[in-house]
């Protein structure tokens, strides 16, 4: 397992990422989420080493994609979006029902990054979504 991952100091800001509302504002709060969400299902649908995670999920992502906005608007520091629209969430329950190991875990955070390199976010943010977002998909893992 990972460590938790250094504070990485925001240029912009010059508060720390994971402080307040300090990762919402530098992912350009809901809206900013939603096209980082919009890439990051593209890239599930476009890359090869996705196909086994992609088909996991129906054909329309569009409820997917709504999903996991709201949980980052949440969970990066912003409004809590996800509960008021679909209740608690507990990521590994969420995630029990598929067959998710290694493969899938890395797949998932490859579309991630694809997705993040195609926003306008620094490299300081960048680095601190993927190294914060390994756990969250670490404890989604339902085999070895």
């Amino acid at each position: 397992m990972r460590k938790t991952p250094p504070r990485i100091l925001d240029p912009l800001s010059q508060r720390y990422f994971g402080e307040e509302d300090v990762s919402y504002q530098a992912a350009g709060g809901e809206q900013g989420l939603r096209k980082l969400c919009q890439a990051f299902y593209q890239a599930m649908d476009e890359l090869p080493e996705a196909a086994t995670i992609r088909a996991m999920h129906k054909e329309d992502l569009s409820e997917l994609e709504d999903k996991l906005s709201l949980f980052l608007c949440g969970w990066l520091g912003g409004p809590i979006r996800y509960r008021d629209k679909y209740g608690p969430i507990v990521i590994p329950q969420a995630h029990a029902h598929l067959d998710i190991g290694p493969e899938e875990r890395d797949a998932w955070l490859k579309c991630m990054q694809v997705a993040l390199d195609q926003q306008n976010y620094t490299q300081e943010f960048k680095a601190y979504m993927m190294q914060s977002l390994w756990m969250p998909a670490e404890l989604c893992r339902t085999k070895e």
